[in-house]
This record gives structure tokens, C-alpha cells and sequence, in this order.
């Protein structure tokens, strides 16, 4: 009968753990390898075994992590299918991401997760309700002027065109276009109102979706904590340091980013009514009468970055024409003045440089989203583009050679570096890494 095995000896830097038959018979001693020989010139500025397997490569995935991808690709493929269906889901985790943060202090308190759900959903009621009696009632008698004087604005308009000293050639060009446009309704096809009625059908299947979002919302926030619990078991363990540094990064730039659309589309609003009060009484009094109803397009429009001040600004534009081109001039002012207030003073200092990201790339991912997912893409194709953008940064520093830990590779990103130097030898946790700054 043979003897009991003892356990191996703890393996040293220059030994992988391997077993080995004989040492259960032998005193436990380090093992000496003929290949380690060269290595014990250098054992002094070696680092440390545990700061090497902290530092490891992302291994090749094995086949629990293979499913696992299998998986997220074929959900992938599933969700892309139904993208039509997703616009309400959507808005229902922009709510959730919302309602969640007094869910969670209110739990932290002790009181059950249902209840403290039940608890913000009756305050959110109590508040959409008050704020809609105190706009809509003013909104909707801004929207039935509008409406009843719209045939006499573009009278007016279209005689203040005919008086302009316009040149021959641009006169031609804007007539043509006026002409074919006109046409153009007037020899309607009656096949062409097929995507009209595939677009109410589509309003009506997201109304549909809308009524159930509440109820998807209440339990999404309820077994929050199980259902992330849940995820991360599902991962090995070796991805996990990985998965929550990258959810880090995503919450991190769609949390400033929603905070900041969220005060920009307030502030912007509010300083739209106020400007457009102050030129109903020094300049024309139609900026007075459509006060609320202006100041509501600017503030939603808000969430489309950088064209869509621009947008907000022309109806307001197109109303002071009425009043003459001083009126026009001074809305063109005033939405100037607007903007560059809020660009040079307040983003900065909201969103900060998480969604910071150059002019021609955010106009191109406003295309590019706008054509995958309409003006919902749009809307969340920056936040979407940030976010790729810092887990993308993170792999790179992640794989890099030698890799970053994952708080490191966090670190980098925050502090913004172009180019990661050498670290001295010893323990990562002892000194940071050194980074250059751009």
C-alpha cells in the first residue's frame, strides 16, 4: 500500500506548478530546474510570482467562455432582428438608470426593494402630473394660435421674399424649388402613402410597447441586484475583473451624459423663455405669444448635439420674420447667444471629459445612428461612440505589453495619456504607473 502524498511545495517565480510523482516521498525542498539556471543572475529585479499572475495576458477563451460568447452572439442577432421593437426598451433603461438611484439609497435604509419602487413611482406620478397641468393648459393655446395664424405667417413671409433684392440667378433657383415642391404635393400617388401607414402601424406597436414599460421597469429595478449577481456568475472568473471595469466605463459616460442633457435641456429651456419674454417687450411681440411652445423644441432638441440648437432655432426664426428682419435678427442673436454660453461654460463643467469627443466624429456618429435607429439613435449615438471609445482605450492597455491591471488600465483612461513608460520593478500596488500626458 503506498504512503499518503503530501502536498507540493508552493511554486517559486522561477518553477511553474507542475506536479511531480517523486516529491511525496522526498522532504519538501525548491526544486532546481536546468532551464531556471540563467534566470538566477536576474531573481533580485524579478518581480514578484503573485505581482506576474496579477499582470497576466487575457487568456484564450476556453469552452465555457466559447459558449458564453456563442451565446451574446446569437442574443446579438436576435436583438437586431427586432430592432423596430426596442425603441420603448430603450427609454425604459434610460428610466430605469433614473428611478434606480433613490431605489438604492432607499434600500440602503432597509426597506425592501418593492417598496421602495412602489414609493418613487407614486412620487414620479404626483410630479409628471403637476407639471403637465401647469404647461399643457398654456402649451396647448400656444399651439391652436399658432395653428389658426399659420396661413397669414407665410403670407407674410412670402411677401417679405418678393420684396427681397435677391440676385437673378438665386430668385430662379429658389422659384424652381418652390414650383417642383408644389408639384410634388399636388400629383401625390396614393402608393406613396404606403410608408405613412407603415409608420402609424409602427406608432401603434410602440404605444403598445409604452404601456408595458412601467411594469418591465418595476422589476428591472426590483431584482436589480439579482439579475447582475446573475451575469457575473454566468462569466468565468478570470473575465470578471474585465466585465465590471467595462460596465464601469459605460455607466460612467451614460451617467454624465444623461445628467448633463438632462441640466443643458432645463437651463437651455429656461433661458429660451426668458430671452424670448425679454424680445416680446424691446423688439416684436410674437416672440411673447410662442414663448412656451419655442423654448419646448429647444429644450428637447437639446439631446441632438451640435445640430440641434440649430434646428430649435429655425422655427424661431421663421416667427420673427413676421415681425421684420430686425425681429429675425434678434432671434438669431439671442439662440447664439445661448449656445455659446452653454458650450464654453456649462458642458465642461457637467459632462466633463467623458463624452468628450472631436466635432467631425460626433457629427458623423449622429449620422451614422440616425441611420441605424432613427432619431432615437441619433439621440444616444454620442454617449454610444464615448463609451466605445473608453472600452476600446481599455483593451489597449489591457493587452499591452506589459498589461495593465484593470484598475490601471481605468486609471489611464481617466487621466487621459498618450503613451504608457516602463515601470519600475516591484509590486504594481506600490507605485502607479507612470504615464505621459498628452
Amino acid at each position: 500500500m503506498d504512503e499518503p502524498v503530501g502536498p507540493d511545495p508552493a511554486p517559486t517565480p522561477a518553477e511553474p506548478d507542475r506536479p511531480d510523482p517523486e516529491a511525496s516521498t522526498n522532504p519538501p525542498e525548491p526544486a532546481v530546474e536546468p532551464a531556471a539556471a540563467p534566470r538566477a543572475t536576474t531573481a533580485a529585479s524579478a518581480p514578484p510570482a503573485t505581482n506576474r499572475i496579477h499582470r497576466r495576458h487575457i487568456g484564450p477563451p476556453s469552452p465555457r467562455a466559447g459558449l458564453v460568447i456563442a451565446g451574446a452572439v446569437v442574443l446579438f442577432a436576435i436583438l437586431y432582428l427586432g430592432r423596430s421593437a426596442l425603441g420603448p426598451f430603450v427609454v425604459g433603461l434610460v428610466l430605469a438608470y433614473l428611478l434606480d438611484i433613490p431605489v438604492e439609497r432607499m434600500a440602503r435604509l432597509g426597506l425592501p426593494r418593492w417598496v421602495s419602487v412602489l414609493i418613487v413611482y407614486a412620487v414620479v406620478v404626483v410630479v409628471v402630473i403637476q407639471a403637465l397641468l401647469i404647461v399643457l393648459r398654456p402649451l396647448g393655446t400656444e399651439l391652436a394660435t399658432f395653428i389658426r395664424e399659420f396661413p397669414s405667417f407665410t403670407a407674410q413671409v412670402a411677401d417679405m421674399y418678393a420684396h427681397l433684392d435677391l440676385p437673378p440667378a438665386l430668385r430662379n433657383a429658389v422659384d424652381t424649388w418652390l414650383t417642383d415642391l408644389g408639384q410634388g404635393v399636388g400629383g401625390l400617388n396614393p402608393t406613396d402613402l404606403l410608408p405613412v401607414v407603415t409608420g402609424i402601424a409602427g406608432i401603434v406597436s410602440s404605444i403598445v410597447g409604452y404601456i408595458i414599460i412601467p411594469v418591465w421597469i418595476f422589476y428591472l429595478i426590483k431584482d436589480r441586484p439579482a439579475l447582475t449577481a446573475a451575469a457575473e456568475r454566468s462569466m468565468p472568473g478570470e473575465w470578471r475583473p474585465d466585465a465590471r471595469a467595462i460596465s464601469f466605463l459605460g455607466l460612467r459616460v451614460f451617467g454624465q451624459w444623461l445628467r448633463g442633457q438632462l441640466f443643458l435641456g432645463l437651463t437651455v429651456g429656461a433661458a429660451t423663455f426668458v430671452g424670448l419674454l425679454l424680445l416680446s417687450v424691446t423688439v416684436d411681440p410674437v416672440f411673447g405669444r410662442f414663448a412656451i411652445l419655442l423654448s419646448i423644441i429647444a429644450g428637447v432638441l437639446e439631446l441632438l448635439p451640435i445640430i440641434g440648437p440649430i434646428i430649435a432655432a429655425i422655427p424661431a426664426v421663421l416667427l420673427a420674420l413676421t415681425g421684420g428682419i430686425d425681429a429675425a435678427v434678434a432671434a438669431v442673436v439671442l439662440y447664439t447667444v445661448i449656445q455659446q454660453l452653454e458650450n464654453n461654460l456649462l458642458v465642461p463643467k457637467i459632462q466633463g471629459d467623458a463624452v468628450e469627443l472631436h466635432p467631425s466624429a460626433v457629427m458623423l456618429a449622429l449620422v451614422i445612428g440616425g441611420a441605424i435607429a432613427g432619431l432615437l439613435g441619433a439621440i444616444l449615438a454620442l454617449p454610444v461612440a464615448a463609451a466605445g471609445r473608453d472600452v476600446f482605450r481599455y483593451l489597449f492597455h489591457r493587452l499591452d505589453e506589459p498589461p495593465a491591471t484593470p484598475g490601471e488600465a481605468i486609471a489611464m483612461i481617466r487621466a487621459r495619456p498618450m503613451v504608457v513608460a516602463d515601470e519600475p520593478a516591484g509590486s504594481v500596488d506600490a507605485a502607479p504607473a507612470k504615464t505621459v500626458e498628452p
